[in-house]
């Protein structure tokens, strides 16, 4: 069990600490608004109401001890920033936080954010990969540059092996791992000698530009 502490209990901040208390792990919700602590009390561990701004309301609550805090006030670039900063600041081990843009997003890694997640941007990046090709599952965005993707095995891939197949040297992509059609087992870092079957998904890592490459297929 890990222990996390949630600041923002708008709908993503909710949904975050709502589903880390269901998979199990110690959940601590902050919230200036006591209408949002009351709505999120019976949904995670504890919910208290604080302005997470105040470097002496997060010492009070003990964020320090906790292995990582999410940032999901992102309406309000300042704010959040700031919250950030001091998490940073007392010692917490991981911060995550949320941004509403581009220029947020940079702010927050110059202040020291261990990870910056851009909610509506990553899901519309995977609308978008998806809608472009039916052999596209899903699709994770790493940097503006590379992602990972998982593609249902091509009907031209089936019955070779990944060295037949050399997909690095004709896509420039990486096969990282495989998910057997049949038992649904995945297989990391696949041998060369694996020969894809129909219904296999193909995982691959590479930059987006040579990712979206595959769409053809």
């Amino acid at each position: 069990m890990k222990t996390f502490v949630v600041i923002g209990l708008g709908r993503f901040g909710t949904a975050v600490a709502t589903e880390l208390c269901t998979l199990g792990h110690e959940v601590l919700a902050v919230d200036g608004r006591e209408e949002n602590v009351q709505a999120a009390a019976d949904k995670v561990t504890h919910a208290v109401m604080g302005d997470a701004r105040d470097p002496a309301v997060l010492k009070a609550l003990g964020v320090r001890n906790y292995d990582c805090a999410i940032v999901a006030v992102g309406d309000d670039v300042g704010n959040s920033a700031l919250i950030t900063l001091n998490l940073k600041e007392i010692g917490v081990k991981e911060v995550i936080a949320k941004a509403q843009s581009h220029v947020h997003r940079k702010v927050l890694e110059k202040i020291g954010a261990d990870r910056v997640v851009f909610p509506e941007h990553e899901m519309g990046v995977k609308l978008a990969q998806g809608l472009s090709s039916s052999n596209v599952l899903n699709f994770i965005e790493l940097s503006d540059d590379y992602g990972i993707v998982e593609l249902a095995a091509p009907r031209s891939w089936v019955g070779h092996t990944l060295k037949e197949l050399d997909v690095r040297a004709k896509y420039g992509v990486n096969i990282i791992a495989i998910r057997d059609g049949a038992s649904r087992r995945l297989e990391v870092a696949p041998g060369a000698d694996y020969a894809l079957r129909s219904g296999d998904v193909v995982v691959t890592l590479g930059r987006n530009e040579d990712i979206n490459r595959l769409h053809d297929l």
